[in-house]
């Protein structure tokens, strides 16, 4: 099942590089994105871990990535059919093998139980998506793609040197430095605990910037503003996520070692502060795609702040995994949709989006909703389950900064999203041609339903999922 998963994409991957037909070649994604989807809900089905190989092991975190990029994918291929439709002026080979790798990729992200093998795969995710950026070809979009490869690069770079500080804390105790997460779970307490931190340190820069917490976020704006929208979706719901499980393994690691309170420390600050600066840059941002780029940072925070209350938070920061990647998914490709119809990102131009197109406008607004934590939706009840581990936990400053950070981001994110959503459309933009599609409408009203019935009834199997991964994660030696 393992080879399916990350070998397939891969391979139709290359077909898709050398179909020559622009109409046809798009196609594949659906196509793949099914199988993916149908193979991926096979593995879960199942009892046990599922081991394809000594490194290759899908684990219960594993398998909530795994579940929610291969959904949020499975919708996101149909609408780039829609899309590419659109843009049949240009050439979609390089944007439909790069997607199609990016899941391969990400796949191998979510079974790599060997943390070298997950770095390359993580390395692997930036290369194949940095072309997606630059498919408008535009100068700015150019200047988001190095921007992106460089910092990327950078925080990568620490990632892997964070990597060999982790192997030589077992090289230091007398242990065998291989690597496997079983391993270091396995003889965790005995690892020399300044390496390790020094490790965790690097790892949290590293990945935090694969991620985009703030400070390392500079990436974010520029490429998720000049991406196509279904780009945007698959970064801010696929890329990010890739990251933030490698962060979570190795914060396994070291809780599996006793270090929670040092890593409880430097992840509660980093959240924080990622929250705090997405909350003060929306506050009069004009680009609602930049705003969008400024709501992924603020929950890369919120997911590090979870992981930093610790244990009694982890039911809800795994939960908040699924509900913020399928509600970026609502957000960006409608926010793709108005951008088409208007041509313009700035809410100087971009004015009653509702009217102009009902079905993205109000998806859109929906959307605002969900992704700041109001009731009924999915994000709610995620974020409501973090808020209240940190009070069980006794941590009240934390859950009080926390909540003022989301009403400063609810405030600021409201402001632009209602210029654009409301009013009257300006004269020069009512007789473009888009309007709202089936194939670039359908997916975003599924993304909205499931992030609705996660915030009114979460399934038993996904209950048991989500209660498989907080016991694993809270396992010691």
């Amino acid at each position: 099942m393992a080879l399916v998963l990350i070998l397939l994409p891969i391979v139709m991957a290359a077909l898709a590089a050398a179909i020559p037909s622009n109409r046809w070649r798009p196609r594949l994604l659906p196509v793949t994105a099914l199988v993916h989807l149908a193979t991926t809900v096979a593995v879960l089905a199942g009892r046990g871990p599922a081991i394809a190989v000594d490194y290759l092991v899908l684990d219960p975190p594993g398998r909530i990535v795994l579940l929610q990029i291969s959904v949020l994918f499975a919708l996101c291929s149909f609408y780039a059919v829609g899309y590419l439709r659109y843009r049949e002026e240009q050439s979609n080979r390089v944007f439909c093998a790069c997607l199609l790798a990016f899941l391969g990729v990400a796949s191998l992200v979510t079974w790599a139980h060997h943390l070298g093998l997950m770095w390359v795969a993580i390395e692997a995710s930036t290369l194949v998506t940095a072309p997606l950026i630059y498919f408008n070809r535009t100068q700015r979009s150019i200047e988001a793609t190095w921007k992106y490869l460089l910092v990327g690069s950078v925080g990568i770079a620490l990632a892997l040197l964070g990597t060999f500080f982790l192997a030589y804390s077992a090289l230091h105790a007398g242990l065998d430095s291989g690597l496997t997460l079983e391993g270091l779970l396995e003889h965790a307490p005995r690892l020399s605990k300044p390496w390790l931190r020094a490790a965790f340190v690097l790892l949290l820069v590293g990945y935090g910037t694969k991620m985009g917490l703030a400070p390392m976020h500079t990436w974010k704006p520029d490429a998720y503003g000049e991406a196509p929208g279904v780009v945007g979706a698959m970064l801010a719901g696929g890329v990010t996520s890739c990251a933030f499980l490698a962060l979570l393994r190795v914060w396994h690691i070291c809780h599996a070692a006793g270090e929670d309170a040092y890593t409880s420390q430097l992840l509660l600050f980093m959240g924080l502060f990622s929250i705090a600066v997405a909350g003060v840059f929306m506050v009069g941002q004009r680009d609602f795609k930049r705003m969008l780029a400024y709501s992924s940072v603020e929950h890369m925070g919120v997911l590090v702040v979870g992981l930093g209350i610790g244990p009694a938070a982890l039911p809800g920061t795994l939960l908040h995994v699924l509900t913020n990647g399928l509600t970026k998914g609502v957000l960006f490709l409608s926010a793709g949709n108005i951008h088409r119809a208007y041509d313009s990102k700035s809410t100087d131009v971009v004015r009653g989006a509702m009217r102009r197109l009902p079905l993205s406008g109000t998806l859109f607004l929906a959307g605002f909703f969900a992704i700041t934590g109001s009731p009924p939706f999915g994000p709610f009840v995620s974020e409501f389950a973090i808020l209240n581990g940190a009070f069980d936990s006794g941590r009240f400053l934390t859950g009080a900064m926390f909540l003022f950070f989301l009403l400063v981001v609810f405030i600021g994110m409201g402001t632009t999203v209602l210029k654009v959503v409301q009013g009257r459309a300006p004269e020069q933009v009512l007789g473009t041609a888009y309007r709202d599609g089936l194939l670039t409408g359908a997916p975003i009203v599924v993304l909205m339903l499931l992030v609705l019935m996660l915030g009114l009834y979460i399934p038993p199997p996904l209950t048991a999922l989500l209660d498989d991964a907080a016991r694993f994660l809270e396992q010691r030696p």
